[in-house]
């Protein structure tokens, strides 16, 4: 297949490209962004099956003009991940960027024949419901509150009901508390996760220090690709919507002091009273974790990772490309 990516060169995008590029499909990828040098190099040897485009998303006639080239099948995946501060500062910013560039692609690629369109959402969608629920299904009601789950989860309904007017393949995913290669500071994302800030205190030398253990739903950023790549080649899939998360729960305190095993010297700890943190674990309460029974049972679809091995493949990961971001 030939697969066009927005927002390509985030973390997220770069390794949903490594998954399909691995499975011998054709990737553009559309974004501001460069890609990281050690990207670059990493992706080299797959030739003229990747390519890169710079680009704003936000732009129609940009957006016009790349999806005119012919593709199989499109991953959304622009977004500003806003914190507070920026849903005060920039608000138009995050709107524009994340519901209102989505209608022009969607109209594009309709024009252009694309076969589907993979939207990725965020389990951030269900937002104060994941408080009164003790397991988050498709089929929760959402109570987004912040501008980037109240975009993601419109994102979801513009999709379903364009979907089905106009008879198109379009799939929304929901993805859970992601983390894992390529994940780096940039403009469009405010908190790194807490696993890359543990990863970052390791490199400065400093202890990660947590408010609490921060449990939740964790999931790899290996394992959202390869959910992702089956959604798109799989023959004609049941639903609209689909979660994909680990299924089980783990704390960033006990995935940091997985991380600090393989250092000895390296402390991860919760703070002591009054000791200012060096981890954000981006909420002040753990919201529930995201039922998977839907792709499971569908498509016999696990996460591959969980705490302790996610923790030194992104040591590993981070040893050999860290430096190149």
């Amino acid at each position: 297949m030939k697969i066009l990516i927005f927002g390509g060169t985030g973390f997220v995008g770069i390794n949903i490209a490594a998954a399909l590029l691995g499975r011998g499909h054709g990737v553009t990828l559309f974004d501001r962004a460069d890609l990281p040098r050690a990207a670059r190099q990493v992706f080299a040897g797959y030739g003229d099956l990747l390519k890169l485009v710079q680009g704003d998303v936000t732009e129609p006639l940009a957006v016009e003009k790349i999806i005119a080239g012919s593709y199989d099948a499109i991953i959304l995946g622009a977004a500003i991940t806003a914190g507070p501060a920026r849903d005060a500062a920039d608000p138009q910013s995050i709107l524009q960027v994340n519901l209102m560039a989505q209608l022009p692609i969607l109209r594009a690629a309709r024009r252009s024949g694309v076969g589907r369109i993979i939207n990725l959402s965020s389990g951030s969608a269900y937002g104060a419901a994941a408080f009164r629920h003790a397991l988050l299904d498709e089929d929760t009601d959402c109570d987004p509150a912040s501008l980037y789950a109240i975009t993601k989860y419109a994102s979801e309904k513009v999709a379903a009901r364009l979907a089905a007017l106009w008879q198109a393949d379009i799939i929304s995913v929901r993805l859970s508390a992601v983390f894992g290669p390529w994940e780096r500071a940039t403009e469009a994302r405010d908190t790194p996760s807490p696993q890359m800030q543990i990863i970052a205190a390791l490199q400065q030398q400093k202890e990660a220090i947590l408010s609490r253990p921060g449990i939740r739903d964790w999931i790899y950023a290996s394992d959202v690709a390869d959910a992702v790549t089956l959604l798109l080649e799989a023959a004609k899939p049941k639903h609209r919507l689909y979660n994909i998360s680990t299924g089980r729960e783990w704390s960033a305190l006990q995935w940091g002091q997985e991380l600090a095993a393989l250092h000895p010297g390296f402390v991860c700890r919760l703070a002591k009273p009054g000791e200012a943190l060096t981890v954000d674990l981006h909420s002040e309460a753990d919201r529930a974790p995201l039922s998977v029974s839907r792709i499971e049972q569908e498509f016999g679809w696990r996460a591959r990772f969980g705490c302790a091995d996610s923790a030194a493949d992104l040591d590993n990961w981070w040893t050999q490309h860290g430096e190149g971001m």
